[in-house]
């Protein structure tokens, strides 16, 4: 018996060693759900909206569907930002699509509108209607898509700013 607990402490040791030795620290602290009874004023779709989706058959490569809606001839700004609308790609999780669109105006991004987002389960359409929010204001603060991820998120959270960033590599085009 000694022998198999020194074994299994061993094995339990080198274990906590390697799934620590490959996480990398998060860059500010994560903000976590916490059920709300506040509302915001945020453009996140209805939760009861209908799936536009299936989820993914197999890797999570995203889906390159980027369209720009930017008015005629932008010019860019100190920012390098052009004023428009702009729609990032189609990122795909284990758990549905999210996509977004980001408003700029003077350089600055003024708004991002969730176009597409995981809601096939209640449990998604929960996690998501307070995700939502906290992540367009995270773009909005950063004023970039170096933003926090979401706990209990993170899908979303990685996708979310994954289409920024596709968003606004096209309003720098």
């Amino acid at each position: 018996m000694p022998i198999r607990a020194a074994v299994t402490l061993a094995a339990t040791a080198i274990g906590v060693v390697l799934l620590f030795s490959f996480r990398t620290p998060p860059a500010a602290p994560i903000a976590t759900l916490a059920p709300s009874s506040t509302s915001s004023s945020s453009s996140v779709p209805s939760p009861t909206a209908t799936p536009s989706a299936a989820p993914p058959s197999g890797g999570a490569s995203p889906t390159p569907t980027a369209t720009t809606t930017a008015t005629p001839t932008p010019k860019p700004t100190a920012s390098g930002l052009k004023s428009g609308s702009f729609t990032g790609q189609t990122y795909a999780n284990p758990y549905g699509n999210v996509q977004v669109q980001v408003v700029i105006s003077g350089g600055k991004i003024t708004d991002v509108k969730t176009i597409q987002y995981p809601n096939g389960h209640q449990q998604s359409v929960f996690i998501n209607s307070q995700a939502l929010p906290l992540l367009r204001e995270e773009v909005l603060q950063a004023q970039s898509a170096k933003i926090n991820i979401i706990g209990g998120a993170t899908f979303t959270s990685e996708g979310y700013a994954q289409s920024v960033q596709s968003a606004l590599d096209l309003a720098r085009a």
